[in-house]
């Protein structure tokens, strides 16, 4: 398991490199964007996951995640001292996977890697199969057919489009724009901002036990929406 780790201050990082190799990881540290940016240019398959700090000399985290998410499919996460909801959500809108705020317990990163390297292998097995599980809701790809605790459920092409993007991104807070930006003008209907939160309401309706205490699709304050664990 590689991951590329993007951070500046030379203690962090060694620190880090010595905890995540202590964990069984191998691991490639550049202290800035310059560097990182060519190694993700000419050798990421060797990479699994991506660890960058937000504020470096010469340029920005931000920029190295689009960089890897246009080239390859794996999970990223941001380092930041800032502990700023503007900053988290332009991370996340960027494909940031998930974030950690310095200064950090290194068992709370190592948690937070195997959540995120666990979610993406769920992802995968989910692609391959043709039945999705979330909680007691079960969808079936092949037939876009919906059932909850057994018993089918209607719903509407872009209520089923939106309960799809939540399966497949289990436990990844996925900000309203990430949702926006996939759910687009599916079968016809003008999604903005607010017919998003329509949406939501009656895709909660429908799916949870309770609407008013949500546990399938869940609120992360200020951040977005998180679906499972």
């Amino acid at each position: 398991m590689g991951i590329l780790l993007v951070e500046d201050d030379k203690t962090i990082a060694l620190g880090l490199e010595y905890s995540l190799q202590q964990e069984g990881y191998g691991t490639t540290h550049k202290a800035n964007f310059a560097s990182a940016q060519e190694y993700i240019e000419s050798s990421l398959e060797d990479v699994q996951l991506c660890v960058f700090d937000l504020s470096l000399p010469d340029g920005s985290g931000y920029e190295l995640c689009k960089l890897v998410k246009q080239k390859k499919d794996i999970p990223v996460i941001f380092l930041t001292v800032v502990d700023d909801e503007v900053n988290v959500v332009m991370g996340l809108d960027m494909g940031a996977d998930d974030y950690i705020t310095k200064p950090f317990r290194i068992r709370e990163l190592m948690s937070r890697i195997k959540s995120v390297l666990r979610r993406y292998e769920k992802q995968q097995q989910g692609q391959a199969t043709e039945h999705i599980e979330l909680g007691n809701i079960t969808i079936s790809t092949a037939e876009a057919k919906v059932w909850k605790a057994g018993n089918e459920m209607a719903l509407t092409a872009l209520e089923y489009r939106l309960l799809l993007i939540f399966s497949q991104h289990q436990g990844q807070v996925l900000t309203r724009a990430q949702l926006l930006e996939q759910i687009w003008d599916v079968a016809g209907d003008f999604v903005n901002d607010n017919t998003l939160t329509v949406y939501i309401k009656r895709l909660r309706e429908k799916l949870e036990e309770n609407p008013q205490k949500p546990t399938i699709i869940q609120t992360v304050r200020g951040l977005g929406y998180r679906a499972g664990e």
